[in-house]
């Protein structure tokens, strides 16, 4: 039979922890057969009392799945973590209450088992949870006990994949979200005006309200869901000498009347508009090169602690920790490195390394998966991501398998993701949601799931070190952010340029309070986002039918006019072309002023396809290179 020492000089209530030992049944990865850790009592009735089954064997299936901390130690004890500040590593000092020296508190084992290190099982309660409440953990263990399922209900997510169009009321924003609702795509608009919104677009239209002007008015909730963002705000260009109610004299184009600026600013709407919209979208849409959680230039929200969690919590004696090598990545730089030694000794068989929850749940629903960049040691690991601050809950898992003596890029996408509950996939369970993740965790273990073992499993010393854990968008990346912007941008300063064949935004740049000059300015905001983006500058605007041959062409040079209707659906096209992505580019139509292009009802033009046109688009070209100074020749 198994013994509890309690230290001279400590009081008998201190026999709680025994209690405790006694009846809980801790099963995080070995979900098959749980146990009494370590045979501690021979007495079947108490433990008995919690197994809802009724049985009262020491061995006994169908208990709690809490998992447990190790402290981690590099050199001096110290943590690593990464705070927002980018380009440096912290570490803090581990606190004298987890330190890793052995443990007064032993329970002895049976005959042919090792004993187990109950100091050690009580600082990963700690180092997670913070100091115990005795009574609150008794209550806590009989209710997981009492439950063979998940804690976690069975429910649809919200729907996601949202587009929002922004400038919806405007000639061709209405057109998209017209065409966007017609295909049956879920489209949301922000407006300034909600019973103009609601009168033009439809009183069921997905509808905010909200001015891009004014930060304050673009409250997150606006933006939960929206994948991409096609933008067609504009500053409002109107006739000095006014227009009509709807607007004719406007949609004729600024080649037709002497314009002049009506309502904000262009550096209000097209440059302060565009960083404000930018902010507000930026974390909903996604970044090309990713969200890195775990690197050199960490930006986790608050500070990411990985600590030790390993078997102790059944009644095991495998054992981990996390540490940083400064020089250990293939770079030279830092790694961080999960190492340990794994036994099955006492039914054992896993060890892991998890964050503490994070204080705000990072939102990763732009991305389509964690990447992992790791020096393979030839065994096969696990990666299980939580959304529940709870600590016996459904573990979001995915194994991936290493190549020894490699660095190697893994990528795991969320769809690959399995709901695992106690090492049994829940077949019900809630969908994983990237929007509310609250933990990390790396494991190695002897076991699968569903009974199933780990092929490449060896029990030993075991080590994993990592440079980097980062959210990515999938390849081919398509625009997630089209702005439609205008021809003639670079223009106004544009040297020896002849304005008097300019069009009459380029000729009235000053005039118009440099709308042109910071419509430049709102472009270079996006491309240096590193939102993915598609802009798009269309010659002068008309109400014509779509379906005229039209130009592409890059540089800023062209000039002549494009149907609305055309820009609208060449928008949609290019959030998913690859071809249109970081791309810059004007577009006109064939048909000259001069004519008017209409369609025939019953033998309408065959629609186009765009991809051929986005082809032909290059990278890096603006029509900006000819405003930097070329150097002089001696």
């Amino acid at each position: 039979m198994g013994v509890l020492c309690v230290p001279q000089g400590r009081k008998p209530h201190h026999l709680f922890i025994g209690f405790v030992v006694h009846i809980v049944c801790f099963c995080s990865e070995k979900m098959e057969c749980c146990y009494s850790p370590v045979g501690l009592f021979a007495r079947p009735s108490t433990f008995a009392l919690l197994n809802p089954q009724g049985k009262s064997s020491s061995h006994s299936c169908g208990t709690s799945n809490i998992l447990q901390t190790k402290v981690l130690t590099f050199h001096s004890k110290k943590f690593f973590q990464l705070t927002k500040r980018e380009g440096k590593i912290y570490h803090e000092r581990i606190p004298s209450f987890v330190s890793s020296t052995p443990s007064k508190w032993t329970v002895f084992a049976e005959s042919g088992r090792q004993a187990w290190d109950f100091g050690r099982f009580f600082k990963t309660l700690y180092f997670f949870n913070g100091p115990p409440n005795p009574f609150k953990f008794v209550a806590y263990v009989i209710e997981k006990l009492s439950s063979a399922t998940s804690p976690e209900s069975s429910k649809e997510m919200k729907t996601s994949g949202v587009i929002l169009v922004t400038g919806a009321t405007g000639g061709v924003g209405r057109r998209v979200v017209n065409i966007l609702q017609k295909k049956g795509i879920p489209v949301r608009v922000l407006v300034r005006n909600e019973e103009k919104g609601r009168s033009m677009l439809g009183q069921d239209v997905d509808l905010v309200v909200g001015d891009v002007t004014k930060m304050n008015t673009l409250s997150p909730e606006y933006f939960i869901g929206v994948k991409k963002v096609i933008n067609t705000l504009s500053v409002i260009v109107g006739p000095k000498e006014g227009d009509t109610p709807d607007r004719s004299k406007y949609s004729q184009g600024i080649k037709f009347f002497e314009p002049e600026i009506k309502g904000d600013s262009p550096e209000k709407v097209e440059f302060i508009g565009m960083q404000n919209l930018i902010k507000a979208v930026k974390d909903n849409i996604g970044l090309r090169e990713g969200k890195l959680l775990f690197g050199i230039k960490g930006n986790l929200s608050g500070k990411l602690l990985w600590g030790a969690l390993d078997d102790v919590v059944m009644g095991g004696v495998s054992e981990s920790t996390f540490v940083v090598d400064p020089t250990g990545s293939e770079d030279g730089g830092p790694s961080g490195i999960f190492k340990g030694v794994v036994s099955t000794t006492n039914s054992g068989g896993f060890t892991s390394i998890r964050t503490k929850n994070f204080p705000v749940p990072e939102d990763l629903s732009a991305y389509d998966g964690l990447e992992l960049r790791v020096k393979g040691d030839g065994h096969r690991y696990k990666l299980i991501l939580r959304t529940s601050a709870d600590w016996d809950t459904v573990g979001y898992t995915a194994s991936f398998d290493t190549v020894d003596g490699q660095w190697q890029t893994i990528q795991i996408p969320f769809s690959s993701l399995k709901p695992v509950f106690r090492a049994r996939t829940v077949i019900d369970a809630v969908p994983f949601d990237p929007r509310t993740i609250i933990s990390l965790q790396l494991m190695y273990s002897k076991f699968e799931y569903d009974g199933k073992l780990n092929p490449n499993f060896i029990e030993g010393a075991f080590q994993l070190p990592f440079s980097r854990i980062r959210a990515y968008i999938k390849e081919p990346i398509t625009p997630r952010f089209v702005h439609v912007s205008s021809a003639g941008v670079t223009r106004p300063d544009r040297p020896g340029l002849d304005l008097s064949k300019q069009p009459p935004a380029v000729r009235l740049n000053k005039e118009l309070n440099f709308i042109l000059t910071y419509k430049l300015k709102g472009e270079d905001l996006i491309r240096e986002s590193g939102i993915p983006y598609s802009i798009i500058r269309p010659c002068a605007l008309t109400e014509e039918p779509a379906g005229a041959d039209v130009i592409f062409d890059q540089g800023d040079n062209i000039t002549g006019k494009i149907s609305r209707e055309e820009v609208a659906r060449i928008c949609i096209a290019a959030l998913e072309s690859p071809y249109a992505c970081d791309k810059t580019f004007e577009v006109k139509s064939t048909i000259p002023f001069s004519e008017t292009f209409t369609v025939d009802p019953e033998n309408p033009p065959p629609e186009k396809d765009y991809d051929e046109y986005f082809r032909t688009l290059k990278a890096g070209i603006t029509g900006k290179e000819s405003l930097e100074p070329r150097p002089v020749l001696a």
